[in-house]
């Protein structure tokens, strides 16, 4: 008999973000790791600045629905997606923000926290455009939601092949989340 796994993550931010990227990295990981999985984006009337969503579910089994209300964990990547998403953290999950532009006052005590400060490392490493990545990275590391070796493989297929001169600064960026992670969770 296999185990069971069956996994959600929630990601939310303003469009041009990133968060439709991460969320379909973690998906097509998933793909790879040989699971059911589900992507669904939604959007905002806006094409950049607006609110960007998408929910992915990943299982050993086939997937009844592909609608995520509660999260094993949410990213969370600018302040309005916090209001909107900060209850769908299921009890136990996690919580991974870019503290660069949230502010998370009273915190939850039943779930797992992890402020990153994701633009500020982007930054660091040369573009603001990883951002996501470094927020991928904390997730991986705090959550196991997907295996990191896979990740990192796919995120090698599906940037590397667009955009090859990225690639060494989206892995950075990958490290990085990880390390933060690692430090917060002790």
């Amino acid at each position: 008999m296999t185990v069971k796994y069956d996994r959600s993550l929630i990601a939310a931010g303003f469009g041009g973000q990133g968060v439709m990227v991460l969320g379909q990295l973690v998906a097509y990981t998933g793909i790879a790791q040989g699971l059911h999985v589900t992507w669904i984006p939604s959007y905002g009337p806006e094409m950049r600045g607006g609110t960007a969503n998408c929910g992915v579910v990943l299982s050993s089994e086939e997937i009844a629905s592909p609608v995520v209300a509660e999260a094993d964990a949410v990213v969370i990547m600018n302040q309005p997606s916090l209001t909107k998403f900060v209850k769908s953290v299921r009890e136990g999950g996690v919580l991974i923000y870019n503290r660069d532009l949230v502010t998370y006052e009273n915190p939850r005590t039943d779930i797992k926290i992890i402020a990153v400060p994701a633009n500020s490392v982007a930054a660091e490493l040369g573009s603001d455009k990883v951002a996501n990545i470094v927020a991928l990275g904390a997730l991986v590391e705090a959550t196991g939601i997907v295996e990191e070796e896979t990740c990192i493989e796919t995120i090698k297929d599906k940037l590397g092949k667009r955009k090859p001169q990225f690639l060494p600064m989206n892995l950075e960026a990958f490290a990085k989340g990880k390390e933060i992670a690692r430090k917060i969770l002790g």
